[in-house]
């Protein structure tokens, strides 16, 4: 069954109202028609059952007809402190990563970042969505705004997490972590940009409780 999310605004209309870019999808991209239902899912990851009344290029309306009790969420709430990537490399890791299941996706500039400012969080915030739809999800991660790589530990929660920071000169195997935090509900991992994490980046990383792994011999 197709699946969109909207604001929790929405479902305060009846019918349920679609305008613009998601009637454009759901119209001419899915050839959605009048009798054919859908999943509706808002900003909490709640979603419902809907029978579209009417559609249009430019507007869908809808019956909501019940719940939807969907559970494609992992028991294990990940946060990716990703070191910001050039190009379209980010636009990747954000759409792979809300695949694979992320709850939240936190951009760091660090030492070696090859840009220090962006104006992609909306594209940024588009793609998750576009992926969580995708893969079946109904939460589509948290993107936040970038922030320099010493500030991230004061990102709220991350002291009651535990942490694991990728890099390629050293640090345990990544069995002989995933072993220690086997009974973790709560984790963050820091990825590097294209240059990896200087040994000072690392160094603080540990300095806060934050554990180092390595993937082998190849970067």
């Amino acid at each position: 069954m197709h699946r969109i999310f909207i604001q929790d605004s929405a479902l305060l209309q009846r019918p349920l109202v679609v305008r613009d870019e998601k009637a454009h999808y759901l119209f001419s991209v899915l050839r959605c028609k009048p009798g054919d239902c859908l999943i509706v899912t808002n900003e909490k990851g709640k979603s419902y059952t809907a029978q579209i009344l009417t559609a249009s290029r430019k507007e869908v309306t809808a019956d909501i007809t019940g719940d939807s009790v969907i559970n494609t969420e992992s028991t294990l709430n990940i946060t990716l402190i990703q070191g910001l990537l050039k190009g379209e490399k980010m636009d990747f890791v954000i759409q792979k990563t809300t695949e694979l299941g992320v709850n939240a996706i936190v951009p760091v500039i660090t030492e070696r970042s090859q840009i220090r400012e962006t104006r992609k969080l909306p594209r940024w915030k588009k793609i998750a969505e576009e992926a969580s739809r995708q893969c079946g999800r109904n939460v589509v991660p948290e993107i936040l705004s970038p922030f320099a790589f010493e500030d991230i530990f004061n990102f709220p929660g991350l002291q009651e997490r535990e942490g694991i920071i990728f890099w390629e000169k050293g640090g345990q195997r990544l069995s002989a972590v995933t072993g220690r935090l086997r009974n973790a509900d709560r984790l963050s991992l820091f990825i590097g940009p294209e240059g990896g994490f200087s040994d000072k980046e690392v160094n603080t990383a540990v300095a806060h409780g934050i554990c180092t792994a390595t993937l082998g011999n190849r970067i």
